[in-house]
């Protein structure tokens, strides 16, 4: 254990005591965010790095660090961590921090495959601590409305959905170079950890899917693709033998169809959610990326036009804010393990029926 900055580690009346587990490049976004939400205080880092966690520490303000998850436990003076280890750490020190008692925002995915997913769920459940997952499309204006309207009636049933995620950063550099960019080629290599761009973003476009229509997928049939990207298949320890493209049909469960796709190679689409909700009485159209959102709507006497007009919709909160809201109230907020458990069950089926091209029921 060492010291960061110096200051006071607890926190005033009323105020929930928050530690960032994984001080990597995610946990740089959380502590700027966390730090600014009343009602909270960040008071420790850990890493297994102890340097690193110090660094962040006094870059951040925050009193106290930490190299490993067992000394922080032992000191134990926080009320919830923030987990932003790598995917596959995700696990194993979250049911460490339940099983001494604290809540827990966990990155996303919540683990590597559904039944790790739902152990964890379990575990918080009956812990009864409070568990969310960053589920960061969450956040957009237009899905929040897109939801509340479909509640409402105001599109009558659903009958077809139309969603991609489409990204380009295999055909341009404005986010690097992949080539030579460790960042990126991990997300290549399944021997790295990458279960592609259905583990890397098929869990946010299927949680947006899910959460703005309000049902659930209850059969799929996905096709997988990896591209030939560099001689040989692979650039020095990197095998790029993760997939790169997947396209889905999916049946809901009020029986309407959809389809769903993402790719890394959707040229001219940086980073671009788009989700269309087509119902018998009016149709929705919701787009988004990583820092705004939009909605449009086709109603009433639109519909015979097939005229779509903007709706502008009010600000919403951010997942770590309905954390700390959460935490305050002591009530659970979403998106939650479980969800994220149920989420992570679709990618999984995926994966099993590409390989026996067929629809396969959700059991």
């Amino acid at each position: 254990m060492s010291t960061g900055q110096a200051g006071q580690t607890g926190a005033a009346a009323g105020e929930k005591r928050i530690m960032i587990l994984g001080t990597g490049g995610i946990s740089h976004r959380h502590a700027e965010h966390f730090l600014s939400i009343p009602g909270c205080r960040i008071v420790a880092a850990c890493d297994t790095n102890g340097e690193r966690a110090r660094a962040f520490a006094d870059m951040h303000g925050i009193p106290k660090s930490f190299d490993g998850l067992g000394a922080a436990l032992e000191w134990g003076e926080f009320d919830a961590v923030v987990n932003s280890t790598p995917d596959n750490v995700h696990k194993p020190t979250t049911l460490e921090i339940l099983a001494a008692g604290k809540a827990v925002f966990c990155e996303k995915p919540l683990a590597v495959d559904a039944a790790d997913a739902f152990e964890m769920a379990e575990a918080a459940e009956r812990a009864g601590l409070i568990n969310m997952v960053n589920l960061t499309y969450r956040n957009a204006h237009g899905i929040q409305m897109a939801r509340r309207m479909i509640e409402a009636g105001e599109i009558g049933t659903v009958r077809h959905v139309e969603a991609s995620y489409l990204q380009s950063w295999l055909t341009g550099q404005h986010w690097g170079d992949w080539r030579i960019d460790e960042r990126w080629l991990w997300r290549l290599s399944t021997a790295h950890g990458s279960k592609g761009v259905l583990g890397d973003i098929g869990i946010h476009i299927l949680d947006f899917v899910t959460y703005g229509t309000g049902l659930d997928i209850v059969a799929l049939q996905a096709r997988l693709k990896t591209f030939d990207k560099a001689e040989g298949g692979a650039i020095g320890a990197y095998k790029l033998d993760a997939n790169d493209s997947c396209a889905m049909t999916v049946e809901f469960s009020n029986g309407a169809l959809g389809v769903v796709h993402m790719s890394r190679y959707a040229t001219g689409r940086a980073n671009d959610l788009d989700l269309t909700i087509h119902g018998d009485k009016g149709a929705l159209k919701i787009w988004a990326n990583q820092t705004d959102s939009m909605l449009r709507v086709c109603l009433g006497s639109d519909i015979e036009t097939q005229t779509w007009k903007p709706l502008e919709c009010p600000p919403t909160p951010r997942n770590a804010d309905r954390f700390v809201i959460a935490l305050l109230s002591g009530v659970n907020g979403e998106p939650d393990f479980r969800h994220a458990a149920e989420v992570q069950k679709l990618l999984d089926l995926c994966f099993v029926s590409d390989e026996q091209r067929r629809m396969l029921a959700v059991g």
